[in-house]
This record gives C-alpha cells, structure tokens and sequence, in this order.
C-alpha cells in the first residue's frame, strides 16, 4: 500500500495546479483540468463503472454497495488545486527515508532547512518515510496527499469484494484554495448523506468545527497636491491607509492568535497618494463576535471618514463561509464513527477546530454534513511542507474503517430488526 501512495502522489504533484483568484473561468487555472482528467481514467481503470467529469471540472465517482439493506451513502472529498502563495510549477520531491530527528536540508544553494528547532512536531515522525520540497517550491500535499488517499481507499474497495460497503461517492473539486471549490457542486448528483473531507494535516486531526469566514476590500480615495503646498488640502491615502490598519488590534493577527481566537489578515496592499486598495480576511469561530468584527471595521473606517471627508474611505464586505459545527452537531455520529475508524487504525482522535476552511465548511451547509480528516502533510502552501508516508498510509486506513463502519451499523441494525420481528411474530403466534 505505501509504495502504490507514494508513487500516485508523486504523480499529482508533478501537476502544477495553482488556482488563480483573479481569473474569471472555472476552474480558475487549465492545468487544474489535466489532473482531473487524470483522476477520472484512473478511477475508470480502477473497475469503477459510474465516474463523470462535468463542464465545471468536477470528478464524481460512485461505488455500489455489496450489502443489504444498504447504510446511508458516504462520501470522500479532496480538491486537486494548490495555493497561490506559492509557486506548484516544477515540484521535485524529496524523499527522507526512516527520518532521524535531525535537519533536513532542502536546498544547499539557497540555505533552505527544514529543522525541528523551527518545526518540533517533525520529531513526532522520527522513523517515518518523510516526503519534502527541495526548497523552492511548495509541495502540494495540500490536498494531492487526501487524493492519493482516497484513491488507493478506492482502487482497495473495488479489489476486495470481501469488504462490505454501503454506496461510496467520491468526488474530486477544484479552486478550494481560493474558495471556490464547490460554487457549481452538485449535490444531489453525488449522492451522499454524509461525507468526509481528506484535507487535515497531522496525524489524527479530525474536524467538524471552522472559522467564520469574510474578505473585505478597503479604498482609499486621496486628493494628490504638490507637498510643497499640500498643508490643509491633501489627503495621503497611504498614510490613511496606514492610520486604519492601526486602528486594528495588533493582537488580532494570525500571527498572535490560535485556538478558537480570531483575527484581521491584512493580505494586500496598493496605493499612492491619489488612492489606495487594501484586502483584508476576516476570521472568527463564533458568529457573533465575526459579526461583531465585521462592524468594527466598517466603524475605524467611518471614523477615518469624519476625520479625512465623507467617502473617502469605503468597505466592501463579503461573507465567505461559516462554521460547519451547525450543520454537522446534528448528525454527531459521523464525528463518532470517524474517531472509531481511527481508534480501530491505531490513531489517537485529534478533534480539534479547523484555523481555516475546507469545501466541507460550504457542503455542510448545502445539507451534506461534512467534517474533515488527516492526511497526514504539515505547513502547507510554503516550501517547507512535508508530508508522512506512514500517516498517509494510516489516512487510507481510516478511510476505509469509516466505510466498513457504516455498513456494520446497517447490518447490525438489520440484524437487530429482524430479531425483534421474530419475537414479535413469536408472541403473537
């Protein structure tokens, strides 16, 4: 199993399939297509009959059930794009067989090293097969390791007739990094009642709660005068610019914060004096305080507004995402049943929230709970990612566990119908 993971993984991430937000198409980048299209012949070389791959890029592949009655349908979901932060052209993979604990360099020529002194949890993986960058590229384990995964858990169904399964939907998205990963997702035609999302990172993450999610745009129309005659009438819209990120708490940035705490993520930046544009993300667990943050920021810019002119200063606020522990409460024993699965997989459940979003956060409420698992790869969208190939192997594990739960629950539940309708029979008799 692990070769067969390592060597489809290696295979995707030669793909570059960097999403592009400024793009117009769906998906956003061409190349997301390529694997896509990959994805749907290995699925249809797997033995799997019903696979489709529609006009928006999105694969969905369907395996029947071999048990009756069948359980509720279940699903596995990963998107094939990588991050724009940083570039996914060109990816050449390390390979760090039985890692000892010690640095690893990823480029000599440009000082690159990933280091446990930087990074302690790779000391957690001490023994492991590591798979890294070399230094100048990410590695796309975010989310090509939850691809590999699935597809192996797939390729062992269809190959092992033994394994009782209920119906077992996949489906393959693009543009998630960019949160538009299931803008056209059908959900009705993939058929699940439930579904996982493989696109956590430490071994035995698993998640059913997430950020509150909205971007904001900020501009700042200036009034460009000479300096030299500027008293009284200019209005600098960089310097505004600067004035209304400081009215922000500095202990509210990503880099202060963790846990259920939220933040302002100040991500770009353009101007001159004429004018400026700024692009805020805006990230908080509880809704009410992301409501609650949403109007702080229209309020520092009302308070520019009064100092600077009326309409010099403008938000644009956009809601992205919410949080999916809503949707998924209801429906708890899919959470239960995936900290069996990897209980059973010799994993301890890491339930955790998420610091971020995944598709599931969106399908969750598009009446498809949808919590999130491992696949085993650490610090994601840079060029010291690196993934575990013992965890990966622990994801597919777990993954397939999940399937043989909810067959188990039907047959069980069969079972027990049967013998109280025999005892009903009986009594009556």
């Amino acid at each position: 199993m692990a070769e067969a993971i390592l060597q489809k993984f290696l295979r995707y991430v030669a793909i570059d399939t960097q999403s592009d937000a400024d793009s117009q198409t769906y998906p956003s980048t061409e190349t997301q297509k390529q694997l896509l299209q990959l994805l749907a012949d290995e699925l249809r070389a797997a033995g799997i009959p019903k696979v489709s791959m529609d006009e928006h890029g999105y694969v969905m592949a369907h395996i029947a059930a071999n048990v009756a009655p069948p359980p509720p349908p279940i699903g596995f979901i990963a998107h094939v794009d990588t991050s724009p932060d940083m570039s996914g052209r060109g990816v050449q993979p390390k390979i760090v067989e039985q890692y000892r604990g010690t640095d690893i360099v990823l480029n000599r020529e440009k000082n690159v090293v990933l280091s446990p002194a930087d990074f302690p949890e790779l000391l957690e993986y001490t023994g492991h097969t590591l798979i890294t960058t070399d230094g100048t590229t990410l590695l796309g384990a975010d989310d090509k390791a939850g691809i590999a995964e699935i597809m192996c858990a797939a390729e062992h169904i269809t190959s092992h007739p033994e394994l009782r399964h209920g119906d077992v939907c996949i489906a393959f998205t693009p543009d998630e990094e960019i949160g538009r990963g299931v803008d056209h997702f059908d959900v009705e035609k993939f058929g699940a009642t439930y579904a996982y999302t493989v696109d956590g990172g430490k071994i035995g993450e698993l998640e059913y709660e997430n950020f509150n999610a909205a971007s904001a745009v900020v501009r700042i129309q200036g009034k460009s005068i000479h300096p030299g005659y500027a008293k009284n009438t200019m209005v600098n819209a960089l310097q505004a610019a600067a004035e209304l990120n400081a009215l922000l708490p500095a202990s509210e940035r990503p880099e202060r914060t963790e846990g259920y705490e939220g933040f302002y993520h100040l991500v770009h930046v353009s101007g001159e004096v004429e004018k400026a544009v700024m692009q805020y993300l805006i990230r908080d667990h509880d809704r009410e305080k992301f409501e609650v943050r949403k109007d702080f920021l229209q309020k520092c810019a009302c308070s520019l507004n009064a100092k600077y002119g009326a309409g010099v200063v403008s938000v644009q606020l956009q809601d992205q995402y919410y949080n999916m522990r809503e949707q998924v409460e209801p429906h708890f024993h899919i959470v239960e049943l995936a900290m069996q699965a990897m209980e059973q997989a010799g994993v301890k459940p890491l339930v955790r929230p998420i610091r971020g979003g995944t598709d599931g956060s969106r399908l969750s409420y598009m009446n498809l709970p949808c919590p999130n698992i491992f696949t085993g790869g650490h610090n994601f969208h840079g060029k010291y990612e690196f993934a575990s190939l013992q965890a990966m192997e622990k994801a597919v594990a777990v993954i397939l566990n999940i399937v043989s739960l909810f067959a188990a629950k039907s047959i069980s539940g069969c079972t027990t119908a049967t013998k109280r309708g025999k005892r009903e029979q009986k009594r009556k008799s």
